[in-house]
């Protein structure tokens, strides 16, 4: 599971301020970084300064080792492509930018489509949805562009906000998930498509205030939050199961997710503006806490992909996200040394243990030789895991931390020949099927 964030800071013109946002983000134990990039009417390709930005940022993350998710998106309701011309130009667009990075493999089609700020209209005249079926036009049309030109990319359709009111002429038309992905469904199927709109679902799972935290389920209601992760896979199902498209088995991203801190004294002259009353920010601890419990719910969720925290880094104007696990001046919170620990949990397997999930660790015998001590093996698993080697009827048994390669001596030397090592290993945590590798050496 990816452990990220969804951050543009690092988009500049200096290449080596883009590598520094980056490095933070390695610093918070991520793995990940989700970037933006929006599209105008009439654009079919990344202008020159974008593309200088965007190449900063890209290949800053790719040097740190951080996995890129590119979200490509209307700039704003304003724009939102309803021609045929529209999507043919935004496939065009969305064509150029795959082709210009083609180490990036992870695009999001639309952002919040189910809110007025990004998509007009919401309804229409007769009150009916407007913009699913629209939606889903402009996703395939994007679909089938991006497909032809790098067919190995995954798209991810949706990327929907967590609330929305369901009424028209309220002069700021929303919907909510629930309604979005339930009328997205149906205009899928009235359109008679044999092939998918998309390889995985988005989505923007934000609690109600930051003081609410990542907990709260709504059963009877039309939100969608972390909790309600079974809520959203039935969703999806009913959605499309039966179709050329997946549903309760579609793989899901929680792209946005955020927790604000409060601004202690020493750091208020770097923020501007004023906190909106219905944030209610909380204090770094609680950011920590939450942010945890956030991955841990995430880890136990079996078809989700991953969790990008918003930001690595505040936003500078009080107004905006004070979210991130540095401040503004890029010295780090209270929250980093948790929020990294905790991402490390995801990464081992250990993050929490999980009814139902079983886990079985890849396992990789790198190198087994002759030393002075005996036989070498070079072993690492994927997850924390236990093991036990097997050489010429010898075991070891032990324990290896995930990621990390560790050295395991046979002590002694084997008789001259040809000798195979096997490693059977098993999850420390939510263990499924064992898996085994093996590795054979010459003693002389």
């Amino acid at each position: 599971m990816l452990v990220g964030a969804a951050e543009d800071v690092a988009k500049q013109q200096d290449p080596d301020f883009a590598k520094l946002e980056m490095d933070k983000a390695r610093l918070a134990g991520l793995d990940s970084i989700r970037l933006t990039q929006t599209w105008t009417t009439g654009q079919t390709a990344l202008g020159p300064n974008d593309e200088m930005i965007l190449t900063n940022a890209i290949s800053a993350a790719q040097f740190t080792g951080l996995r890129v998710v590119l979200s490509l998106y209307p700039f704003g309701s304003s724009v939102t492509p309803l021609t045929d011309q529209d999507r043919a130009d935004f496939a065009a667009f969305a064509v150029d930018v795959a082709m210009r990075y083609p180490l990036v493999r992870d695009f999001i089609i639309g952002n919040e489509p189910n809110l007025n700020r990004f998509w007009l209209p919401q309804f229409a005249p007769d009150g009916s949805d407007a913009a699913a079926p629209a939606y889903l036009q402009f996703l395939a049309t994007t679909y089938d562009a991006l497909k032809l030109a790098r067919p190995h990319s995954t798209l991810y359709g949706g990327a929907l906000a967590p609330r929305g009111v369901d009424k028209p002429d309220t002069g700021r038309d929303t919907h909510s998930p629930t309604a979005f992905i339930a009328d997205l469904g149906t205009a899928y199927r009235a359109s008679g498509r044999q092939v998918p709109v998309m390889d995985a679902f988005a989505f923007h799972p934000y609690p109600e205030t930051s003081a609410t935290g990542p907990a709260l389920a709504h059963p009877a209601g039309t939100s969608i939050g972390l909790a309600d992760y079974p809520k959203l896979v039935t969703l999806l199902g009913t959605a499309f199961d039966g179709t050329a498209q997946r549903g309760q088995t579609l793989p899901i991203l929680y792209d946005e997710f955020g927790i604000e801190t409060q601004i202690p004294p020493a750091k208020a002259a770097l923020y501007s503006g004023t906190e909106p009353a219905t944030t209610k920010p909380v204090d770094e601890a609680t950011q920590a806490a939450m942010l945890t419990q956030a991955m841990q719910m995430t880890f136990c969720q079996p078809t989700v992909l991953g969790l990008m925290l918003f930001h690595v880094q505040d936003e500078p104007t009080l107004g905006a996200w004070q979210s991130g696990e540095f401040y503004v001046d890029g010295s780090p919170k209270t929250s980093l040394g948790r929020v990294r620990l905790a991402a490390a949990g995801v990464h081992r397997g250990i993050a929490a243990t999980c009814p139902g999930l079983r886990l079985t660790p890849k396992v990789v015998i790198s190198a087994a030789m002759l030393d002075r001590r005996g036989v070498n093996v070079s072993l690492t698993c994927s997850l924390d895991c236990s093991y036990t080697l097997s050489l010429d009827g010898r075991l070891l048994r032990g324990t290896a931390v995930g990621r990390v390669q560790k050295s395991i001596v046979f002590k002694g030397r084997p008789a001259p020949g040809r000798h195979r090592v096997t490693a059977r290993t098993v999850a420390l945590v939510n263990a499924g099927p064992p898996s085994v590798a093996s590795a054979s050496f010459r003693s002389y």
